[in-house]
């Protein structure tokens, strides 16, 4: 099982930035996939994720900013960040679990700053 999130970088405070998290190595169509994120010196929280139906869940402090979806036949899930907040900084990494394992990919950093 492979993970991989790309499409970090450098925002300024109520940009836009769209992560893509590639996956390899399982049947990926069946399995819900999460973002999460981790800002230096905290734990790390959970973002969103998507189930194999396209049901989606929302941590509630990016209710309404981000957007979650999935490309089955790219196997990519993306994750689509509006009005970002400085405090929103972070390694932001996907997440699926597969046959009974979590599997973590490594992640992509995004920062927010003017």
């Amino acid at each position: 099982v492979q993970l991989q999130a790309f499409g970090g970088g450098l925002v300024q405070p109520g940009g836009s930035r769209r992560l893509s998290c590639a996956a390899a190595g399982f049947n990926f169509r069946l399995n819900t996939v999460g973002w999460y994120r981790q800002a230096q010196g905290k734990s790390p929280e959970f973002v969103a994720d998507i189930t194999s139906d396209h049901s989606t869940n929302y941590a509630d402090a990016v209710k309404g900013r981000f957007t979650i979806r999935r490309d089955n036949v790219k196997r990519i899930v993306y994750l689509q960040m509006n009005d970002l907040r400085p405090e929103e900084a972070a390694n932001y990494y996907c997440n699926t679990l597969y046959r009974y394992r979590d599997y973590w990919g490594q992640g992509t950093q995004v920062t927010v700053s003017s």
